[in-house]
């Protein structure tokens, strides 16, 4: 009977899983290839999947089978697709049965809604018309927020979407210590004399030549992946064998092969989930935090390292004759690498990457808490950029607006791209100890010992476990650590800078 019981928990959440990859398909759409007369509609279509799929999970007939299944899960084996699956089914309700249907439609509607606002605001420089949609976001996660009992801070809530069990006060702890050893590290750059400006004029044409080319060595291929353009560059799909990742391209610099990498690590990792867990909550990265080491891992560890550049920058360099031909490989590696404090999150180094997020994680936490109007939330971003960068932010479309996240609802999300930056540390100490020949296969374009051990050892599990169990079950520990990152990052900067290796 538990088995018949089993059988049809697992077809209902297929169902539901179904519903959620049909929006996401259409999220994917909104901000790839629908035209904008379009916006009002997809909104109601989205809202409508979203309300669909959360009155299907959060009734109570499926609170009832899950819960009668429980210790039947428990006496199976823990790592069993059985046992896994109801027990994150069981976690996923008990969170998402707090929250009314038509307050998960709402903010749906209104995340598509202000999507198109967000872009048309960004490229006029006109944070007051973003205002009124911001607000109505925020407003909605306030509500949000007001159907959980908070035990701590209200901040909590909104955190545990994106990284189940991780608290506030944890963050602010990684945080401090970041602070507290990663903004020397940017001091010290500075009094070393800065870096040179560089002037380029790449061509697109074979950027996205070059582009393609690399991803490929990486793992990309046209049966089960598409590559295309979009403002704010991210990853999405319907499932392992369809995976859709976006970018954009600049004439002046390089930053759109590092977005296409980091989006690269992102499909990566749901590309390489065990086709067993397919069509369930199970078949995803387990949290933001671990999705983004992954990106982090291919942009940073991977595309920005030597042994990277020693492949590929022969080829990049026929690419582009008139603008590469005086340098050689340890040159771009050094460009590519400068540390520069600047006023884009996605186009910032290593070493002040982190800065821009913590920025954001204070921001979301006082908008929350209504500490200022937020009409002055611009004055409130510049005013930390200043503090924390040292830079003056010449207009909104470079400074509040850059980011796409608020218009879609995502407040909670940030924190996980710097803590996805310590993990990634964590894990290539692991991977570079079990594959001492990893950079020398780098500087022959072989990236397949490297995919196939994330697959071995995280990405195959999807959902299976915590976010701590599985970097348990990678690294040893289950703690986020920031020390192997500012290692990593020292160590980095003192050989291109001549800084000390230790402070």
């Amino acid at each position: 009977m538990s088995q018949q019981k089993f059988d049809q928990l697992r077809e209902q959440l297929a169902e539901i899983s179904d519903l959620v990859k049909t929006a996401a398909l259409l999220g994917w759409d909104q901000h790839v290839m629908m035209p904008p007369g379009g916006a009002s509609l997809r909104a109601e279509q989205l809202a409508t999947v979203g309300r669909i799929a959360h009155q299907k999970f959060t009734s109570a007939k499926m609170g009832k089978l899950i819960d009668g299944l429980r210790s039947w899960g428990e006496q199976r084996d823990y790592d069993s697709f059985e046992a896994s699956l109801i027990r994150v089914a069981a976690l996923d309700w008990e969170k998402a049965s707090k929250v009314p249907s038509e307050l998960r439609a709402e903010m749906s509607r209104s995340a598509a809604l202000a999507n198109p606002v967000w872009v048309d605001a960004r490229k006029r420089n006109d944070f007051a018309a973003f205002l009124p949609v911001l607000r109505k976001n925020l407003d909605l996660r306030k509500r949000y927020i007001d159907c959980f009992e908070v035990d701590d801070e209200p901040y909590d809530i909104v955190l545990d979407d994106y990284e189940r069990g991780m608290k506030t006060k944890e963050v602010r702890g990684i945080f401090d210590y970041l602070k507290e050893h990663q903004a020397p590290l940017v001091k010290e750059v500075a009094a070393r004399g800065g870096n040179a400006e560089h002037h380029h004029n790449f061509a697109l044409e074979p950027q996205k030549v070059f582009e393609l080319e690399v991803i490929r060595a990486f793992g990309f291929t046209d049966e089960a992946w598409r590559l295309d353009p979009t403002v704010h560059p991210f990853a999405s799909g319907t499932g392992i064998t369809d995976i859709r990742i976006t970018t954009r391209y600049f004439s002046e610099h390089f930053g759109g092969l590092f977005g296409t990498m980091h989006e690269f690590g992102h499909g990566l990792y749901e590309r390489q989930v065990d086709p067993a867990l397919e069509r369930s909550p199970l078949a995803r990265g387990v949290s933001l935090g671990l999705h983004e080491s992954q990106s982090r891992m291919w942009e940073n560890l991977v595309g920005r390292s030597l042994p990277f550049w020693r492949h590929f920058f022969p080829r990049l360099q026929e690419l582009f004759p008139d603008e590469l031909g005086g340098y050689d490989d340890e040159r771009w590696y050094r460009e590519v690498n400068a540390v520069e404090p600047s006023l884009i999150r996605v186009e910032a180094d290593e070493a002040t990457y982190n800065l821009h997020i913590i920025l954001r994680f204070e921001l979301e936490q006082a908008m929350l808490a209504g500490e200022f109007p937020l009409e002055q939330l611009p004055e409130e971003w510049n005013r930390r950029m200043w503090d924390y960068l040292g830079i003056e932010v010449r207009n909104d479309t470079l400074g509040v607006l850059q980011d796409v996240h608020w218009s879609g609802g995502s407040i909670g999300y940030f924190p996980t791209y710097a803590l996805g930056n310590l993990i990634s540390a964590q894990i290539w100490e692991k991977i570079t100890a079990d594959l001492p020949d990893l950079h020398d296969g780098f500087e022959q374009g072989e990236f397949g010992p490297l995919r196939d051990w994330l697959r071995e050892h995280l990405h195959r599990h999807g959902r299976k476990f915590t976010p701590g169990e599985t970097l348990e079950r990678v690294v040893g520990t289950s703690q986020i650590d920031p020390e192997p990152y500012v290692r990593y990052l020292r160590e980095k900067l003192a050989a291109i800078y001549g800084i000390a290796t230790t402070t």
